[in-house]
């Protein structure tokens, strides 16, 4: 049942982004794992578009937030303001507070306010005037950044790329897609104008049903050896942390249950590995972050796969 509801969310989001099924599909499963989502690459090839659709596909709330230097926290969070009605102040609250937020280019804004976006991240929820505020469930923050510009940007700090579960490149369509864009480009009303493929209700009830998900103790060895190696590689200055390994377990169990199954397999960690731990590690040589997802997958290749 649940592996029919994901199929035609899938399928939801394919007829507006096309060509891109492997991308969509771990958009869904960090959703499932109650992860974040970074995606890096060129403008204009859909990130936008994909955060906007998966939020209407799964009938959840959606707000964008355009990240630039002059954003204060506030902006994103919500401020206290004064009634005169009431002589007391009242909490207004700000984008934050929905299901899906667009952090887009989180690198443009300045640290303290990335800080602010941090807490949410972490913690779900918000601290104004020192009241704390709970954010609504599901909550996932899809962060854009292009990795061409760097000027005017303020990169993000070693903490805060450890707080998104995945990292992805979209990469250009294929060209028999780019063509179908090319004539079919999907505007934002008609997004807006979807039937949603399943409820934010049902979100929250399979991200609870991943927990349950079983992994053989093997396979946890397996997923500490491949942690392991990374603190060891003498092409790379800081290994995995162990949330790293956290979010590792939390994603190869939402794969498998994605993929209908109540297990994990081998193949499950060697697909999320590289996509869950590039990002979190720094090599010793200046480099992209496709660089160190290629060096996870050489750690991977002289690793023993358990059987």
């Amino acid at each position: 049942m649940e592996r029919q509801s994901l199929k035609r969310l899938q399928e939801s989001i394919e007829s507006v982004i096309k060509g891109k099924s492997d991308a969509v599909k771990m958009a869904i499963v960090t959703l499932l794992g109650k992860g974040h989502l970074l995606l890096e690459d060129v403008p204009g090839i859909g990130k936008t578009t994909l955060a906007f659709t998966l939020a209407k596909a799964t009938n959840c709330s959606f707000q964008r937030v355009q990240f630039t230097s002059d954003l204060l926290p506030t902006d994103i969070i919500g401020v206290n303001i004064y009634n005169p009605d009431t002589k007391e102040f009242e909490f207004r609250s700000g984008p934050l507070f929905a299901n899906i937020i667009l952090a887009d280019e989180i690198n443009r804004t300045n640290p303290k306010t990335q800080s602010a976006l941090l807490e949410a991240m972490n913690e779900r929820r918000v601290s104004v005037d020192r009241r704390t505020y709970r954010l609504p469930e599901p909550f996932m923050v899809i962060a854009t950044q292009n990795p061409l510009e760097y000027h005017g940007t303020f990169p993000l700090p070693e903490s805060q790329l450890d707080r998104f579960m995945m990292h992805l490149k979209l990469g250009y369509p294929a060209l028999e897609y780019e063509r179908q864009v090319l004539f079919q480009q999907a505007s934002f009303d008609s997004i807006e104008s979807m039937e949603p493929a399943i409820s934010s209700e049902e979100i929250l009830r399979m991200q609870q049903e991943v927990d349950a998900v079983k992994i053989d103790d093997s396979l946890v060895d397996y997923i500490m050896s491949i942690i392991t190696h990374t603190r060891r590689s003498d092409k790379i200055r800081l290994g995995v942390s162990p949330r790293g390994g956290q979010f590792l377990l939390k994603a190869v169990k939402a794969t498998a249950y994605y993929e209908g199954r109540e297990y994990v397999t081998p193949d499950d960690i060697k697909g999320a590995a590289p996509l869950v731990l590039g990002h979190r590690i720094i090599l010793k040589a200046q480099t992209y972050i496709s660089d160190a997802e290629r060096i996870i997958e050489e750690i991977m290749s002289v690793i023993p796969v358990p059987v």
